[in-house]
């Protein structure tokens, strides 16, 4: 990326799927599933206590976005990650944030220890 700038069109893509990471419900269902792998609207209603309406409205954006991939199986519709990449990236920032949190810790430790 920085020997060769972005073309606007595309950094507005960037920005549309940033967008759609920046809200946490939706950070939550990306979490279970690369945690189950795979799972259906009932059951990522019972895991996080929000109702199908609001669970399934987040699917759909993400799978419009190409984030998930849907499989109906009868009367279900099961979800997954479809794009490999989300798992990097989510990684990558959930990493950094541990560090700092660590690093945030153990300077308050040290402050609490000199008073």
């Amino acid at each position: 990326m920085a020997n060769h700038p972005l073309p606007k069109s595309l950094l507005d893509e960037v920005a549309q799927r940033f967008k759609v990471l920046a809200e946490p419900l939706r950070l939550e269902i990306l979490n279970l599933l690369m945690t189950h792998e795979e799972l259906n609207v009932m059951r990522l209603v019972e895991l996080t206590g929000q109702r199908q309406a609001n669970i399934s409205k987040h699917l759909t954006l993400m799978a419009r976005e190409g984030i998930l991939q849907r499989r109906k199986d009868g009367l279900n519709v099961y979800y997954k990650i479809a794009d490999p990449t989300i798992e990097d990236i989510c990684s990558l920032v959930c990493d950094r944030l541990r560090e700092e949190h660590k690093m945030r810790e153990r300077l308050f430790k040290e402050f609490q220890d000199e008073e």
